[in-house]
């Protein structure tokens, strides 16, 4: 069952700080003294409304410290643009990275909030020439703008798509080499169906591209149970409903950390 309750309630994600990086990532604050592995990820590696994510399930399986640097709504643009975070991921043995979609990247077409990364901030002089009839003042968040402009002309949006994707392309080939001689891309994979489903914008050639610079490339497919599980275990206020219907619940943490640990496991040694 789901756990909906009045008022402002959720999990206790306990956040908190490491070293000098700007970000508040989700706690108990773990030992960074001690060999520990490091998951850099946004919303679904935070575990929003969900009681125990990924990451700390991993650390019970694995027996060793896991950091959850997850952040949501972080990606590429967040981590690049916080020296500290990449420096203290360096230092874990090993470094297990969510695969997160293009939208929420500064590129030549707009730019984001440098740590909200799905924010919005303004259109360049060149999306708007292209879209001379769209106000882009009616914009807070990326997703909203960009399935806003598929709806305006396929044809345009495309131009724009292949900007983010090798935005990201960029992006995550400079940052990855960064984060240490051990990394895992954990590659969520979306549903199918559903052309804005997360990671958006990421298709099979981009993570391709990165295989040679990793030390593992995981790609999970849900189970039909977890994905129809809906906020089954899920802790958040009644308002929070929607939102929670599109985060990863209990049984998606559970296959995710079932799928990471085996691939983990042999580089801790």
């Amino acid at each position: 069952m789901s756990f909906a309750f009045p008022g402002d309630v959720s999990p206790d994600y306990y956040p908190c700080r490491y070293g000098r990086s700007k970000l508040l990532f989700r706690g108990p604050r773990r030992d960074l003294a001690a060999p520990f592995v490091a998951v850099l990820g946004g919303a679904e590696t935070y575990g929003k409304f969900v009681p125990q994510p990924y990451p700390a399930l991993l650390e019970g399986m694995l027996g060793k410290p896991v950091v959850n640097f997850g952040v949501p709504s972080a990606g590429p643009d967040a981590w690049s643009h916080d020296p500290a975070l990449v420096e203290l991921v360096a230092k874990a043995r090993v470094t297990v990275v969510q695969v997160t979609g293009a939208q929420n990247l500064t590129n030549r077409f707009y730019s984001v909030h440098p740590r909200r990364n799905d924010r919005f901030l303004r259109a360049s002089p060149l999306l708007l020439q292209i879209f001379r009839e769209v106000d882009f003042t009616e914009f807070n968040f990326t997703r909203h703008m960009l399935q806003s402009l598929r709806r305006v002309s396929p044809e345009k949006f495309a131009l724009l798509a292949d900007e983010l994707r090798a935005a990201w392309l960029a992006r995550m080939s400079a940052l990855v080499p960064r984060l240490g001689p051990r990394v895992v891309l954990v590659w969520m994979q979306p549903d199918p169906g559903d052309p804005d489903a997360e990671p958006m914008l990421v298709d099979a050639a981009m993570i391709d591209a990165l295989r040679p610079h990793v030390a593992a490339v995981l790609s999970v497919s849900f189970s039909a149970t977890a994905r129809a599980a809906g906020v089954a275990g899920m802790v958040f206020p009644p308002l929070a409903e929607p939102a929670a219907r599109g985060m990863p619940g209990p049984l998606h943490h559970a296959e995710l950390a079932a799928a990471i640990a085996p691939v983990v496991a042999p580089l801790l040694q």
